[in-house]
């Protein structure tokens, strides 16, 4: 809306598994807006229907790393098999529109705005709680890749526990894969591959981190929001990480449990829940446990095929070289 009362013509995206660029594609169908989306590769080609669905709204989908951008052609020219990632992405995005007056740049996660626009999703969560008669959570579930989805639904609920008024624990979700929040320093860099980005102090494996192609695109970021990052350095937020063959293990059952398949991204906020459910069985513990289910896997089938089929991968850094970070004087 605010890029059309401007008399913005287009806007430039990136886009991990693709429902952040499904989101702007409509809105740009809706407002007369032109949009060019960014998709990491390795999404690009494991969710071939994600991207029809972006078209079919208007958008133009570009496989990243691309030979659109200087940087693009840069990444391909050292890694011709590169399989992109949310940094790369976002570089590209940035790039894209820096030639072009007409053209504005969107982020669909990391920045503080954006976690704070998400938390619509937590104050209707609590009104939902209040409306059934539940008390307040023990525990807060939700996957993470910059923070947005994690953030929304548990902001609101975070407000009380700085508060004073809640023993809620929240638990963000990771891969194991691309461990920022376990694995990675509190530090600061830059929110995107080209470092064309201002310096965000955040968990990171470094932005030159080659994010292995697991299935959950939305989750392939070398970072997180500053936001999270503080509660989680604070200790307000708990993080844990996964194998993808063990969350989808955890998707097959949520599947078979409740007849819905969840997106890859959301199954592992789905294996994190049936771990703390089981321990309190095992204790003897009755909890109340509130995740968000962030997205459907009906457009991810081709992971849970290669789940069944036993070819799934697992992927685990083994040394994570952040000896390029920028040195900030104190």
């Amino acid at each position: 809306y605010y890029n059309r009362a401007e008399g913005i013509e287009r806007v430039s995206t990136e886009t991990g598994a693709g429902q952040w660029g499904s989101a702007l594609a409509l809105a740009g169908a809706l407002f007369g807006v032109k949009v060019r989306v960014f998709m990491v590769r390795s999404s690009y080609n494991q969710k071939p229907y994600r991207r029809v669905l972006m078209e079919l709204y208007g958008a133009e989908v570009i496989p990243s790393p691309s030979t659109l951008t200087r940087f693009g052609r840069s990444v391909l020219e050292k890694d011709p098999d590169s399989p992109g990632s949310l940094g790369i992405a976002i570089s590209e995005a940035i790039e894209d529109v820096l030639s072009d007056e007409r053209a504005r740049y969107s982020l669909g996660s990391v920045l503080n705005h954006v976690l704070l626009h998400q938390t619509v999703i937590g104050l209707e969560a609590k009104k939902q709680l209040e409306e059934i008669g539940e008390e307040e959570p023990d525990y807060i579930v939700g996957c993470v890749g910059g923070g947005s989805n994690f953030a929304g639904l548990s902001y609101p609920f975070v407000h009380d526990k700085l508060k004073g008024r809640s023993k809620t624990r929240f638990i963000a979700v990771e891969p194991k894969a691309c461990p920022s929040l376990t694995r990675g320093v509190y530090t600061y860099d830059y929110g995107d591959t080209a470092g064309l980005t201002p310096l965000l102090k955040m968990y990171t494996v470094g932005h030159r981190y080659r994010v292995p192609p697991i299935h959950a695109g939305g989750l392939r970021y070398h970072g997180d929001a500053p936001t999270l990052c503080l509660l989680v350095d604070e200790k307000v937020i708990d993080a844990v990480a996964y194998y993808q063959t063990e969350v989808f293990e955890a998707g097959r059952i949520f599947a078979m449990s409740e007849g819905v398949v969840p997106a890859p991204e959301s199954a592992h906020a789905v294996k994190a829940v049936i771990d703390i459910a089981l321990e309190a069985k095992r204790r003897g513990e009755k909890v109340v446990i509130l995740f968000n289910l962030s997205g459907h896997g009906l457009l991810d089938l081709q992971g849970y095929k290669e789940y069944l089929e036993g070819r799934l991968q697992d992927y685990e850094p083994e040394v994570i070289d952040l000896s390029y970070l920028p040195k900030l004087s104190e």
